[in-house]
């Protein structure tokens, strides 16, 4: 099915790299480069009237920062696992992934949890670590007096590569996506960090964006 909505797409002049098929739902990763019209979605809708495409700008951004951290870690044909279940940002994970089998030919290999597969010939795991865990990650160390360090530090597990397309997109932003309200994904240990967090984005512009740079700076010479 997703084969007919892709040449169907392409037909119409759309560009599909820059478009997620996701079941009876086509999502726009970047409207000017996808050249996905209302002209042109009149003209797919004509043959695929149940199929809803989604124009969201906030997934536009997403993608656009995720594009930023593939464009340098993912290779052409390349098998990467992604856990997929009910999680937002698992879901958030291979919707923004999807376009890549059109745009580098990769291939994902699903399962309900990295080890469930690990042993199958994959290249590469992709996981789904956001800024924010990453800014409150460095805080709850600072705070606890620890060594700074970065979820994202680690490039491998097992043998295989680890992908973290999601590192420089704010939680909140696939919540608003998704239309979540209510953020239950943050452990237990990092409720206070993300307090700390919350208060300093009041008062520090991009603060997660900062908390991140530095620490990846200290990753880098220390």
């Amino acid at each position: 099915m997703d084969k007919n909505l892709a040449k169907s797409l392409q037909n119409t002049g759309v560009d599909t790299r820059f478009v997620s098929i996701m079941g009876n739902k086509i999502f726009i990763n970047n409207l000017k480069l996808s050249r996905f019209s209302r002209k042109k979605e009149r003209l797919f809708k004509k043959s695929f009237p149940e199929i809803e495409v989604i124009r969201s700008k906030i997934f536009q951004k997403i993608c656009i920062r995720a594009s930023r951290t593939l464009a340098h870690c993912i290779s052409p044909q390349e098998r990467i696992f992604v856990v997929k279940n009910d999680d937002p940002l698992n879901t958030a994970l291979y919707t923004i992934l999807e376009p890549y089998k059109r745009k580098y030919g990769i291939e994902l290999v699903y399962g309900n949890y990295i080890d469930e597969r690990i042993e199958l010939n994959v290249d590469s795991i992709a996981l789904p670590i956001t800024l924010d865990d990453e800014a409150e990650n460095i805080l709850n160390l600072m705070i606890n007096g620890e060594k700074i360090g970065l979820l994202s530090s680690n490039e491998s597990y097992k043998g295989k590569k680890l992908l973290y397309p999601l590192i420089n997109v704010p939680r909140l932003w696939i919540r608003s996506w998704m239309g979540i309200k209510q953020d239950n994904s943050i452990q237990e240990q990092y409720k206070s960090s993300e307090d700390l967090l919350r208060f300093l984005e009041g008062l520090i512009p991009d603060v997660r964006e900062n908390l991140f740079k530095s620490a990846l700076f200290l990753d880098n010479i220390i």
